[in-house]
């Protein structure tokens, strides 16, 4: 007798990891209130609404929690073909970046109206989506430097060259660190990969030796914006008190507020330094206001929340039956951790200030948007994760079709 009943196509997204990310919008949209009001208040820029901000902010927040929605219910083996038009978008628009208006020495927006769109963003998450396919398609040939690990690293090189050109230094870091991880995951030689660094230092020193000799040379009485606000950062970074009403003002503020917080807080909303003390409260600097009214008890509850995130998202990321799904899943998750301990290591003096955003935390549309959808891919992956292997049946033998990871060895092998 036939069975007609059908067996589910997909299986359920991860409800954990569902939560936690709604969690985490909803807490950066009150802390983006309450870093944010007293400054929109009192500026006829932002027409004097405490909300201005905070309803920005829940405006892409509704739009990315739509897009998260429809990426979740995209079966993710269909990303292969679906990031190409978006990655050459991306592409397109970090070409014409460099020519739009420098703000703070860089150039890294394009103002469409009242609205603000960050090509970078969306460049790290299809160069992510275009590594897994390309790697995944290439299986034991990527180990193989001609054929597979030069062809990789050149659009990794291709992209980070043209977020340097805007220049974005921080998110030019978070790409290559990204990249990086995707590349060990696929199982890339190590011998390449060290030699990679090796050569990425290498460069980075001939490039500031060469600056640095250039000054010498042909000394300027007035540098440029962009070389002054870099060096600036580094000054701060060693001593941020050598110049405390300039390039080390940002970072004293940030630790005058954490430090300011002491061990449970001043209480939400009662912060000081926010106040037109600690410039761009709710945004660079946002975790330093977390500091001040939470304390170092809601900081460490925070800290653990976001980390148990990650590590959700990268369990069901490992969970996946493809190679493509489990780096796609990997490489979201790890720009994510990346580029929240860079925000988090400069406001603290841990690592020189980049000026990246706190992912999901942070005020900023392009951010907000770009995280949630990807987020959204990886509550696709996790609902084919929780789908059995897929059978093939041949009268009473059972073929299963599913894969395992051997981290010792960093092969994908069949069983």
């Amino acid at each position: 007798m036939k069975d007609n009943k059908e067996e589910p196509r997909r299986g359920t997204p991860d409800f954990q990891l569902l939560i936690l990310t709604l969690l985490m919008v909803g807490f950066g949209i009150v802390m983006v209130f309450s870093s944010s009001s007293s400054i929109a208040q009192v500026n006829q820029r932002f027409g004097y609404d405490p909300m201005y901000f905070t309803k920005r902010q829940i405006a892409f927040g509704a739009i990315g929690l739509i897009g998260m929605l429809i990426a979740m219910n995209i079966p993710y083996e269909k990303y292969k073909k679906l990031f190409v038009p978006v990655f050459i978008l991306a592409i397109i628009l970090l070409m014409i970046v460099p020519f739009s208006a420098s703000i703070n020495g860089a150039s890294s927006w394009l103002t469409i109206g009242t609205l603000g769109i960050q090509p970078t963003e969306l460049a790290k998450i299809t160069t992510i989506m275009y590594l897994s396919a390309l790697i995944s398609k290439k299986g034991e040939r990527f180990r193989d430097l001609r054929t597979g690990y030069i062809p990789v690293m050149v659009i990794v090189g291709f992209v980070a060259g043209l977020i340097m050109l805007q220049p974005d230094l921080g998110s030019c870091l978070i790409l290559i660190a990204t990249s990086g991880l995707i590349i060990f995951a696929g199982g890339a030689n190590l011998k390449h990969i060290m030699g990679s660094i090796g050569l990425l230092i290498l460069g980075a020193s001939i490039v500031m030796g060469v600056g640095a000799l250039w000054d010498k040379i042909n000394p300027s009485d007035s540098p440029s914006a962009e070389n002054d606000y870099k060096m600036g950062r580094i000054q701060a970074f060693l001593d941020p008190w050598e110049d405390p009403q300039h390039t080390g003002y940002n970072l004293i503020q940030s630790m005058t507020a954490i430090g300011h917080g002491g061990v449970t807080g001043t209480g939400f909303g009662q912060g000081i330094q926010k106040l037109h003390y600690l410039p761009n409260a709710y945004n660079d600097f946002i975790f330093s206001v977390i500091g001040e009214e939470f304390g170092f008890i809601g900081t460490i509850i925070f800290l653990a929340f976001y980390i148990y995130f990650i590590w959700r998202g990268l369990l069901v990321s490992l969970r996946s039956h493809s190679t493509f799904g489990t780096l796609m899943g990997v490489g979201i998750m790890g720009l994510i951790a990346i580029q929240a301990f860079i925000n988090i290591g400069g406001v603290t003096r841990t690592i020189p200030v980049t000026g990246v955003t706190l992912p999901f935390i942070s005020y900023g549309g392009s951010s907000l948007l770009v995280m949630m959808v990807a987020m959204g891919i990886v509550l696709s992956i996790s609902r084919e994760s929780a789908m059995p292997a897929k059978q093939e049946r041949t009268k009473s033998v059972v073929v299963r079709e599913s894969a395992a990871y051997d981290w010792n060895s960093r092969r994908r092998y069949h069983s």
